[in-house]
């Protein structure tokens, strides 16, 4: 694999969107989310993810984002949800422009241990969302993923 080449700095203001993947992770009713801890969504809790590097397929990426940020080995089941993510500053400009893809997974092994990019993790049962500081687009994706990934999940 390539070296990492693109640092925080390149996603700003970028000249075309910059492809991210995230991980939809189901266990015992619960999902498992992360605590950014860097701009531009930094105090604000996701899922975990981030942005694919050159040379990964997608799978590779969601393994190793899912990993460095969280210490846990997962199977992506399958393509969840895709979405835009576009930050604009205080003038209207995109600031960050994200195009993510959204897989559902399973836990494979590892232990939860918040890493790469995020200050906490945690499992978050569906009545405790309320609680948490979500970025945007993030609770529609989940609510979704309590509806269907678990018939997903159980069917595998």
């Amino acid at each position: 694999m390539a070296p990492r080449t693109r640092g925080l700095a390149d996603r700003r203001y970028p000249s075309r969107p910059v492809l991210g993947v995230g991980a939809l992770i189901l266990h015992r009713g619960r999902i498992l989310l992360v605590e950014r801890a860097r701009a531009p969504q930094k105090g604000s809790w996701s899922i975990p993810g981030g942005v694919l590097e050159a040379g990964e397929t997608l799978k590779e990426g969601l393994r190793r984002e899912v990993r460095e940020e969280t210490g846990l080995e997962v199977e992506p089941l399958g393509i969840f949800e895709v979405f835009e993510r576009i930050l604009p500053d205080r003038r209207g400009r995109p600031e960050y422009h994200y195009v993510l893809i959204d897989f559902l997974c399973r836990v494979r092994g590892g232990r939860l241990a918040p890493g790469d990019d995020v200050s906490r993790a945690a499992w978050v049962s569906r009545s405790e969302l309320d609680r948490y500081v979500l970025t945007e687009g993030t609770r529609a994706v989940i609510e979704k993923a309590f509806r269907q990934g678990a018939r997903r999940l159980l069917k595998r």
